[in-house]
């Protein structure tokens, strides 16, 4: 079996590192790590500027794709934004070595592995809950490629800790699917592509196809077995792709299956700053999948507050991108109107303040390449002609 495993290009890779303790006043952003199984494992903590401790908020794990790291995740699967206006916090653990390569032991091609990462998040779980005030009927689980069968292990054997899980371009091992316990209904979210060359929608000896990998959660959580449909907009007519979602809903507990099924999509993240071939822009995968979890907790379905759902200003977009003289910034500018554009070395290139309803920026005299505006707490992609 041949895994092109997930990775993230040299020069994004020290963007990343540029910007890990690059925070606005207030966020904090910082490398921790407990002993687990004999081992110093290590995570990265965001924690909002609207985290008091006075209140119990929701946790995420966000885990990496094989191959990746957790400062690389908090780039490529980013729900900084999110946190910031919804208020909870996210963890971001390091998978061990496989072979010289990080990975989550999960079966499939990661067999051979005697990492305990069940363990791992159990304990990182308890030693989180004992730091911070979480809300432990809200702790959510999500991830990119490997990340995301670590998301559907962990939902098989840690259902009752994890009140939802989505998973990005993964799947379920035959290994994770042939053992699967759930001790609970267990919502669901699947974001996948047609043409995901690295996990195969289609599945094969050592992952389960996407069907069927969804067909059991259906089952298990008693769902409707004729989901409803419903496209997205294609708003990007250059991304090759589109997207189509398929809701089972009318579980146990109002548990529901939800699928974005991206048409001639690649292995990617939706709207990530890292792109690449076979990304889809017509969707910003983290806003969805805040979305989804938002709606529940371990004891099912729960009232969705409008803050807990607001990602106007995680949706800020970039227009026309590629750019040549000027583009313009849309979405939600009412908080802090200064921005910075980084060269992919994480060198600032420009800086400036958008003027009140005029929101744009000239940027003719730069050289043509790939840059990332940082405003707001967001980092946007732009490509200059």
């Amino acid at each position: 079996m041949t895994f092109v495993r997930f990775f993230v290009r040299p020069a994004l890779a020290v963007l990343s590192a540029f910007f890990l303790f690059s925070e606005a006043a207030g966020q904090e952003t910082f490398r921790d790590s407990i002993l687990h199984d004999g081992m110093q494992r290590e995570f990265v903590l965001y924690i909002p500027e609207s985290y008091t401790g006075e209140e119990a908020v929701p946790l995420v794990l966000n885990f990496h794709g094989y191959g990746a790291t957790d400062v690389q995740q908090m780039w490529y699967g980013d729900f900084r934004a999110i946190a910031d206006t919804a208020g909870f916090i996210i963890v971001h653990p390091q998978g061990t070595l496989l072979n010289g390569i990080t990975h989550w032991n999960v079966g499939g091609w990661t067999i051979g592995s005697t990492t305990d990462d069940v363990g791992f998040v159990a304990a990182l779980l308890d030693s989180l809950e004992a730091q911070y005030n979480l809300d432990a009927s809200r702790i959510y689980a999500t991830g990119m490629s490997n990340g995301g069968f670590m998301s559907f292990l962990l939902a098989c054997q840690l259902s009752d800790r994890i009140a939802a899980i989505a998973s990005v371009a993964g799947s379920m091992t035959p290994e994770t699917y042939n053992a699967c316990n759930p001790q609970r209904p267990v919502p669901v979210m699947q974001i996948h592509g047609t043409a995901d060359p690295v996990v195969p929608y289609e599945g094969a000896i050592w992952t389960e196809p996407l069907e069927t990998a969804l067909a059991y959660w259906v089952e298990q959580n008693q769902c409707a077995t004729t989901p409803e449909m419903m496209s997205f907009p294609n708003l990007d007519m250059t991304d090759g792709s589109t997207v189509e979602q398929a809701l089972y809903g009318g579980g146990l507990q109002g548990v529901e299956v939800l699928h974005d099924k991206v048409e001639n999509g690649g292995h990617t993240w939706p709207s990530s700053i890292y792109g690449g071939p076979g990304t889809n822009w017509d969707i910003n995968g983290s806003v969805e999948i805040w979305k989804f979890f938002s709606r529940y907790t371990l004891e099912g379905t729960t009232p969705v507050s409008a803050a807990a759902v607001n990602s106007d200003k995680a949706t800020l977009r970039i227009f026309p991108n590629p750019v040549q003289d000027v583009f313009f910034v849309g979405g939600d500018l009412s908080g802090d109107k200064s921005y910075a554009l980084y060269s992919t070395l994480g060198e600032i290139v420009q800086t400036g303040m958008l003027e009140e309803g005029k929101a744009s920026v000239q940027v003719q005299y730069l050289p043509k390449g790939i840059y990332f505006l940082r405003i707001g707490g967001q980092t946007l992609r732009l490509f200059k002609e």
